[in-house]
C-alpha cells in the first residue's frame, strides 16, 4: 500500500476511534449547555441585579472659609489650597486653578457637598492685607461677598478589605466626550453588538498573525466588565468561553445604558501603595484633583488612553508612553468627529497637566483621624465607615496643622543630639468653638504609633493654678486679684507619716503677694496657702467639672498639678478660658453626608451655660500678666506681645515634663514636651512648651485677645496694700475687679509715702 492511499485511509481509521466519544459528546451538549448557561446566568443575576460597590469613607478638612476681617497671610493662604489640590494658573478659569498677583488671589472653586449643603463652582477674588483678608468678592461680576468658602481638602480614606478607591456616578455626571470617547477608541461597535464582535475578533486575529505578535484585541466592553467583575486574567480556555457566555448574558438581561455606566465606575486605572483607582471619577480626582465633568479634551483622552494599560501609561511614572498614548486617542476622537481641528491641534499641544501630588492622600494626620475614629465611633460602626461611602467633614485646618508641626519640630531638633528622645505633642483648637484645628502626637507628625496627644497621661504641674485662682475668685465677697496671699514656707505631715514641703522655683518665700502676681510668677507656696483655704474638696470638684476621666486624688499636692491628664485633656479644661468662661465640648467633627449627598449628621458648637464668665475673666486677665511680664514673658520678649495673648507655663516635680497652655482670639495652643520613659529632661516651660507656641504664632495668622469688660469694673489700686490708689502714685496698677466688688478704702499718694518713711523704705 503506497504512503498516498495510507494517508486518505487514515480519516476512516480515526472515525472508527473517535465516533463514539463524538456522537456521545453530541448527545450531551443540549442537555449540558442549558444547565450551564442557567448556572451562569443565576450567578450573573444575583451579582449584577443588587449590584454594589464596597466604597470607602473619605474624610475631608474643614472648608476654609474667607471673610473680610479674618487674620489671614498669603503663605496661610497657599498652604491652603496646595492642601485641597489647587494648581497655579494665570486664567484660573477651570475649577481647582488658582492665580495670584502679589496680594489678589483669584480661586476657581470647585463645586462640593458638605454638612451645609451643595456649594456650586465659583471664582472668587481674595485680596490681603497686613495678615488679614481686606476683601472678598466675586471675580466675574465684582460684587462683594460676606465671605466665600472653598472645598476642603481631602486628608484620608477609610478603607475596607478590598482597598478600593471609587466615586460611584451616574452616566450623565461623566462628560459627553468621555462617554463617547471610551467606544470610540475600545469598541466602535458597541451600540450594535450583542457582547460579541466577531468581525472585531476576527480582525485582532488577522492582525497578531501578520505582525507575529498580539497587537490588536478584539473584546467588546461587556467582555472587559465581565472579566473585572467575575473572571481572572488567565489565558485559559475556560475562562474566554465563561467570558462570551456572561457577555451575551448581560447584553440579553440589561441595556446598554447600565452596561456602560457600570464599566465606567469599576474599569481599573491606576494605583497608589496598596489602593487600587477603579473608574473615571476616582481617577479624575487621583490624576487631575478635579471632579470628571470639569475634564478638559486632553485629559479626557489620557484616562480613555490608559484603560488600554494603567501601568504601561502611567502619566507620573512613562510620561513619555502617556503623552504619546493620549495623542493616539485624541486623533480617534477627531477621527470619529466628536472633536474638530482645532480642538485636536490645541489639545496635543497642552502638557499632561498631571498634579504633583496623587489624589489619594496618605493618612498622614494619624493622630488626628485617632480623634476622628475615635469621635465616630457611636455613630457609625468600623464596617460603615469602609463600606458605605460615607463623607467626613472634620474640623482640621491643613494650615495649622503644617505650622503646628514645624513649630513643634523646630523646638525639638533645636535642643541637640542629647534630646534625641525628647518626646512632644500639641492641640490647637478654635478659641472660640473648640475644634481641634491641628493635633500632633509624637515628635514625627507622621508616626501612626502611641499617640501622646491623646494617650499619653503626665503630671500638669503648674497648669492647675488658674483653676484655683477661678474657685476663689467666684467668691468676689472674699476675692480678687488685688487680694494678698501668703507666699510662706509650708511644712504639713502626710498621713503615712512623712513632711510635705513644697517650694517656690526660686527657693524663696516672697512674704504677702497679691493674687496676680502669685500667678504672673508661679509662686507654689502661696497658691497651696490659697487651695487650703479654699478647701481641696472644690478644686476637685471643679476639676471633675470637665468630665476629664481621670483620678483627682484630694491631697494637697493637687495643688501643685499631682494629676496626669493628656494634652487634649488639659486643652479640654483650657478651652473653658479661651471661650469666655464657656464649657465647649472638643471636637473634630463637623458633619457626615451619604454616597448620595444626603447629610447624614451635624455636630454643631454646644457650650455650657457660662456661670462664672466674670470669673474667668479675671483668671483670663491675669493669664495675660503671666505672658506679658511673668513666666510666659518670652512670648512678648519675642514680638508677640500684640497678640496680648493668655496662657500659664507649668512644669513637673525634677524638670520630668514642661507644658504651656496658651491662647489668642482666635486659637488655643496646648504643648507638652517630655521622656517616654519619664527621665528628667532639664527642659523648663520656657525651652519647651513657650518655645514651641512662639514658633507656632509667628507663623499662624491670630486675633489678637480682648477680654470683655461686661460686669468687670477697672480700678486702680496699690498692690501692697489692695486698696484704691491714683493712678500717679508709686507702683500704682489698673486691675479688674467684679462690678459691684472693687476695694472702696482708698491708699493715696500721702499716705504711702508716710507709711514709707516711718518703715524706712525711702
Amino acid at each position: 500500500m503506497s504512503f498516498l492511499s495510507g494517508l486518505l485511509q487514515t480519516p476512516g481509521f480515526l472515525w472508527r476511534w473517535l465516533r463514539v466519544p463524538f456522537w456521545l459528546g453530541l448527545g450531551f451538549a443540549p442537555g449540558f449547555l442549558p444547565l450551564y448557561v442557567h448556572n451562569l446566568d443565576a450567578q450573573l443575576r444575583s451579582r449584577f441585579d443588587d449590584f454594589s460597590w464596597d466604597l470607602p469613607s473619605r474624610v475631608y478638612a474643614r472648608p476654609l472659609e474667607l471673610r473680610a476681617g479674618m487674620p489671614m497671610s498669603a503663605d496661610t493662604l497657599l498652604l491652603e489650597l496646595d492642601a485641597a489640590r489647587y494648581e497655579a494658573d494665570a486664567a484660573a478659569k477651570v475649577p481647582g486653578t488658582y492665580a495670584r498677583n502679589g496680594a489678589k488671589f483669584v480661586i476657581a472653586r470647585r463645586a462640593f457637598v458638605d454638612a451645609q449643603g451643595a456649594q456650586k463652582p465659583r471664582r472668587v477674588a481674595v485680596v490681603l492685607t497686613a495678615n488679614a483678608v481686606a476683601s472678598v468678592g466675586d471675580a466675574d461680576t465684582g460684587a462683594t461677598l460676606d465671605y466665600a468658602r472653598l472645598d476642603p481638602a481631602r486628608i484620608a480614606t477609610l478603607y475596607g478589605s478590598e482597598q478600593e478607591e471609587r466615586r460611584v456616578v451616574k452616566l450623565e455626571q461623566l462628560p459627553p466626550l468621555l462617554v463617547a470617547g471610551l467606544q470610540a477608541v475600545e469598541d466602535r461597535e458597541f451600540k450594535h453588538h450583542h457582547g460579541i464582535n466577531t468581525f472585531a475578533i476576527a480582525r485582532a486575529l488577522l492582525a497578531n498573525l501578520f505582525a507575529g505578535h498580539a497587537v490588536q484585541g478584539g473584546s467588546t466592553l461587556t467582555q472587559q466588565l465581565v472579566k473585572n467583575l467575575f473572571l481572572d486574567n488567565s489565558r485559559k480556555f475556560t475562562r474566554k468561553f465563561n467570558e462570551a457566555i456572561i457577555a451575551l448574558l448581560i447584553e440579553a438581561r440589561y441595556d446598554k445604558h447600565r452596561i456602560l455606566e457600570t464599566y465606567c465606575n469599576e474599569v481599573f486605572l491606576g494605583q497608589q501603595g496598596g489602593q487600587a483607582v477603579h473608574g473615571f471619577a476616582a481617577a479624575a480626582e487621583f490624576y487631575f484633583g478635579r471632579d470628571a465633568k470639569d475634564l478638559k479634551p486632553a485629559e479626557i483622552a489620557l484616562l480613555v488612553g490608559m484603560v488600554k494599560g494603567p501601568s504601561l501609561y502611567d502619566p507620573r511614572r512613562n510620561p513619555e508612553l502617556a503623552l504619546n498614548r493620549r495623542n493616539v486617542v485624541l486623533a480617534s476622537f477627531h477621527d470619529t468627529g466628536l472633536i474638530d481641528a482645532d480642538t485636536l491641534k490645541s489639545a496635543r499641544a497642552e502638557k499632561l497637566g498631571v498634579a504633583d501630588t496623587p489624589g489619594l492622600p496618605r493618612n498622614r494626620y494619624p493622630a488626628f483621624l485617632d480623634l476622628v475614629r475615635q469621635q465616630l465611633t457611636n455613630d457609625y460602626p468600623d464596617a460603615q465607615l469602609q463600606r458605605a461611602g460615607l463623607v467626613v467633614y472634620t474640623t482640621l485646618a491643613p494650615s495649622t496643622q503644617a505650622f503646628a508641626e514645624a513649630a513643634l519640630t523646630k523646638t525639638l531638633d533645636g535642643l541637640g543630639k542629647k534630646q534625641a528622645e525628647t518626646q512632644g505633642a500639641m492641640v490647637v483648637t478654635g478659641a472660640r468653638d473648640g475644634e481641634v484645628q491641628a493635633l500632633i502626637g509624637a515628635r514625627d507628625p507622621a508616626d501612626p504609633g502611641f499617640n501622646r496627644a491623646l494617650d499619653a497621661r503626665r503630671p500638669i504641674g503648674s497648669l492647675v493654678k488658674p483653676f484655683v485662682n477661678l474657685v476663689a475668685l467666684a467668691q468676689p465677697d472674699k476675692y480678687s486679684l488685688a487680694t494678698l496671699l501668703d507666699d510662706l514656707p509650708v511644712d504639713m505631715a502626710m498621713p503615712n507619716g512623712s513632711r510635705w514641703t513644697p517650694q517656690n522655683d526660686d527657693h524663696e518665700s516672697h512674704g504677702q503677694v497679691p493674687m496676680i502676681d502669685v500667678l504672673a510668677h508661679s509662686y507654689n507656696l502661696a497658691t497651696v496657702h490659697l487651695g487650703l483655704a479654699l478647701g481641696l474638696a472644690k478644686i476637685r470638684g471643679l476639676l471633675e467639672s470637665f468630665g476629664l476621666d481621670a483620678e483627682i486624688n484630694p491631697n494637697p499636692s493637687l495643688l501643685l498639678g499631682a494629676v496626669d491628664l493628656s494634652p487634649f485633656q488639659v486643652a479640654q479644661m483650657y478651652q473653658y478660658f479661651a471661650a469666655d468662661g464657656h464649657a465647649l465640648p472638643l471636637r473634630a467633627l463637623r458633619g457626615v453626608v451619604d454616597a448620595h449627598g444626603k447629610p447624614l449628621a451635624r455636630y454643631g458648637v454646644k457650650s455650657g451655660a457660662g456661670n462664672y464668665i466674670q470669673p474667668a475673666r479675671l483668671v483670663t486677665f491675669a493669664m495675660q500678666d503671666v505672658v506679658e511680664r511673668g513666666t510666659a514673658h518670652a512670648i512678648s520678649d519675642q514680638g508677640l506681645g500684640g497678640l496680648h495673648a493668655a496662657g500659664k507655663t507649668g512644669t513637673s516635680d525634677s524638670q520630668r515634663d514642661a507644658w504651656f497652655a496658651g491662647f489668642t482670639g482666635s486659637h488655643l495652643a496646648v504643648i507638652w514636651v517630655g521622656r517616654d520613659d519619664n527621665k528628667v529632661t532639664g527642659l523648663w516651660s520656657w525651652s519647651g512648651g513657650v518655645a514651641t507656641w512662639v514658633a507656632l504664632f509667628k507663623k499662624l495668622p491670630s486675633a489678637p485677645l480682648t477680654v470683655p469688660l461686661d460686669g468687670i469694673e477697672m480700678v486702680t489700686v496699690n498692690p501692697q496694700s489692695g486698696e484704691r490708689t491714683d493712678e500717679q502714685c508709686t507702683g500704682a496698677r489698673q486691675l479688674p475687679f467684679m462690678a459691684g466688688f472693687a476695694p472702696t478704702a482708698a491708699d493715696h499718694c500721702v499716705m504711702q509715702e508716710i507709711r514709707s518713711i516711718f518703715s524706712g523704705n525711702q
